[in-house]
């Protein structure tokens, strides 16, 4: 998964970022929409860490990862079985 995925899929994304994020506002999500560069700013901003910092959470958190935390539909969950 790669962040052009990310962003096209940003609506379902949302709820795990700010799960992970809870700092992160509504408003900010609708900001960011799936853009990396905005999330690790906004992480900046409202966190008060390092721009290194906030990138290396993001990149801990990855786009490969972040499936895992997304309610999967029940279609998936089949498939998964």
């Amino acid at each position: 998964m790669n962040w052009d995925q990310v962003q096209g899929k940003w609506k379902q994304v949302k709820g795990a970022v700010k799960q992970l994020w809870g700092k992160l506002t509504n408003d900010d999500l609708d900001i960011i929409d799936g853009q990396k560069d905005k999330l690790v700013g906004k992480l900046q901003e409202r966190y008060g860490v390092t721009r290194e910092e906030s990138t290396r959470q993001v990149r801990d958190w990855s786009p490969s990862t972040y499936e895992k935390d997304i309610p999967k539909t029940e279609e998936s969950r089949r498939r998964a079985s």
